[in-house]
């Protein structure tokens, strides 16, 4: 529970014991539900776009376009954790993560794990919370730092 409290702590994410946190397998409900929130982010793709949009670049292209554009205001919750779907599609198709739900006192919530591992990251709040706190937030900055962070823990976890 160690790097689960520590990439909490990187992104402001309330942690809880692991008596008190849950994982399970994301449901059928959950990925309609990022399906829902996908589509509120695509919306702004045009047509030209769509094959670059299959790449991790081009998710975090269209991201960073849309905050550059302030396309969301940061009183809208929803859709800034909308792009933070989209950014956690990245990590999917980058590293491999995978979706799962996270059950603790405050509720479920999808998260990202790495197979295996206890390593875990709720990119959904990742850009709203930045946003929100008025940051200036650069996508491929924060992917990169993410990554490099999760490597780490991968390496200290081996060593």
């Amino acid at each position: 529970m160690k790097r689960i409290r520590l990439l909490a702590l990187l992104f402001l994410i309330p942690t809880m014991s692991s008596a008190e946190q849950k994982t399970s397998a994301i449901e059928k409900d959950d990925l309609a539900q990022l399906v829902k929130q996908r589509a509120v982010v695509e919306r702004y793709l045009s047509p030209e776009s769509l094959t670059n949009y299959k790449t991790g670049a081009g998710k975090l292209g269209l991201l960073r376009a849309l905050l550059s554009q302030c396309v969301f205001k940061k009183e809208q919750t929803f859709e800034l954790q909308c792009m933070g779907v989209v950014f956690g599609d990245v990590f999917v198709q980058e590293l491999g993560m995978e979706w799962i739900v996270v059950i603790d006192e405050y509720g479920r919530d999808p998260a990202l794990r790495l197979p295996n591992t206890d390593i875990i990251i709720y990119p959904r709040t990742m850009i709203s919370k930045r946003v929100e706190r008025g940051e200036e937030v650069d996508v491929f900055d924060m992917f990169n730092g993410v990554t490099a962070k999760i490597d780490d823990l991968k390496k200290s976890k081996l060593g």
